[in-house]
């Protein structure tokens, strides 16, 4: 497929410099990409070398006004620019529309229009399935579970009983939605389970990624919420409620009973102890321990969590503290002498 890059330009909203006539077929990086490519330098490492690229054209940011020798589209947010021009080149193969004979599926259950089920997939009791859903091999949906539309569910998910998914939820291979949270109760020679008795509510345009385990509250729902994004092998406990449009990066765990605000930055391997609230817009950074409420657009890191600024500032001294302790113990030795004159 050959697109203009005015046609582009178009369906990015960018302001054209060059040739708008320009005949675009690919997109790719900035340093691979050909003279049919369009790519996009987003940093200054890109920008100064802008002229060095082989592409056709190139995403650059709304406010770069130096003169070149390449086609540029000028744009506000160049990153996300290029995510809508992958889109235009490159459409994921799309599953055949049918259900598999090899597939079980339980009584009572609903299937939408153009629905997509390959061999091995288990769907049991009373499960309703939105149109356009696509399970892939092994799947396994628990009773009374709900699937809105556009939801493609990748091998070896499984999403156990009366879960609920929204519309347009892509979940990646691997993950457990539904399991039991993790409640016992001691009596000091041994733990009690407590029944988990809720559910796993996914709203709509969520992206789970692979080996996450999400679980079902003790009683109510685990709710993520509309537009979350999770990276690899994330552990959400019972009872958690996670925002809008909030980011959770890989191997990061998040304790029972947390409230996370919208828009909130989870970095990778980060821990959340439980029935804590983190507000809207806090980054919280990797690794970090967070054991107190983190309030609404902070940056925290650190184990415990502080500022994001004075925990670089100890970073810079940690280093140094075996010779600051050694010139502590030469001032003592010093004032002990001086105190026995």
């Amino acid at each position: 497929m050959e697109l203009s890059l005015a046609k582009i330009a178009k369906v990015i909203g960018g302001e054209i410099t060059g040739d708008v006539n320009k005949k675009i077929s690919g997109a790719a990086p900035f340093d691979d990409a050909t003279e049919n490519d369009i790519t996009y330098a987003i940093n200054a490492k890109f920008i100064k070398r802008l002229d060095e690229t082989r592409a056709g054209a190139v995403i650059v940011p709304l406010n770069y006004k130096k003169k070149s020798k390449k086609n540029l589209a000028a744009v506000k947010m160049p990153y996300v620019a290029f995510a809508t021009v992958l889109k235009l080149f490159y459409q994921p193969p799309k599953p055949e529309t049918r259900i598999s004979a090899n597939a079980y599926i339980g009584k009572n259950c609903m299937c939408g229009k153009d629905v997509s089920i390959a061999p091995f997939v288990v769907i049991q009791d009373n499960v309703s399935i939105g149109d356009r859903v696509v399970l892939h091999p092994g799947v396994v949906i628990g009773n009374d579970v709900i699937i809105g539309d556009d939801v493609e569910i990748y091998p070896n998910v499984s999403i156990l009983e009366r879960c609920v998914i929204g519309k347009r939820v892509i979940i990646n291979a691997g993950t457990v939605i539904g399991s039991d949270g993790f409640g016992f109760a001691p009596d000091g020679k041994q733990y009690h389970k407590i029944l988990q008795l809720g559910i796993v509510q996914i709203d709509d345009d969520v992206e789970i990624g692979a080996c996450n385990t999400i679980d079902r509250a003790t009683f109510g729902k685990t709710w993520i919420r509309k537009g979350v994004k999770t990276d690899n092998l994330v552990q959400v406990a019972h009872n958690v409620t996670v925002g809008e449009n909030s980011v959770i990066v890989a191997q990061v765990g998040i304790s029972g009973s947390v409230t996370i605000g919208k828009n909130a930055i989870l970095a990778g391997q980060a821990g959340i102890a439980g029935h804590l609230e983190i507000g809207d817009n806090v980054t919280i950074g990797p690794r970090a321990g967070i054991a107190k409420n983190i309030p609404d657009n902070l940056v925290v890191s650190g184990t415990p969590e502080m500022p994001h600024r004075l925990w670089l500032r100890v970073q810079r001294i940690m280093p140094k503290l075996p010779e600051l302790n050694k010139k502590i113990l030469e001032i003592e030795k010093r004032l002990k002498k001086i105190e026995e004159k």
